[in-house]
């Protein structure tokens, strides 16, 4: 059996045309497949959660998280992946 890696993305920052889009095309350009996608929008506000899994990539998780940030900056938007043993682990009870 295959064991898959999983990361967790967040985006935050004011709504926009194109958000889901922009970010979801960065996962099939690194080989990530979306496995998951949650968003809202608070007022004027875009908050999105994904969970993808990055078996694919030949990136590492901190090229990947630098990469992210960049299209963060360029979109006004704060964008973070993390591996989902960290997230778990941060949120753990």
């Amino acid at each position: 059996m295959i064991k898959t890696e999983k990361a967790v993305i967040t985006v935050i920052g004011k709504d926009m045309v194109g958000i889901l889009a922009k970010v979801s095309a960065m996962c099939a350009e690194k080989g990530m497949n979306v496995l998951e996608v949650t968003q809202s929008i608070l007022q004027d506000m875009f908050v999105m959660v994904m969970l993808v899994d990055i078996t694919g990539s030949s990136s590492a998780i901190s090229e990947l998280a630098d990469e992210f940030d960049t299209l963060g900056e360029s979109l006004h938007l704060k964008i973070h992946i993390m591996h989902e043993d960290i997230f778990n682990s941060m949120h753990k009870i």
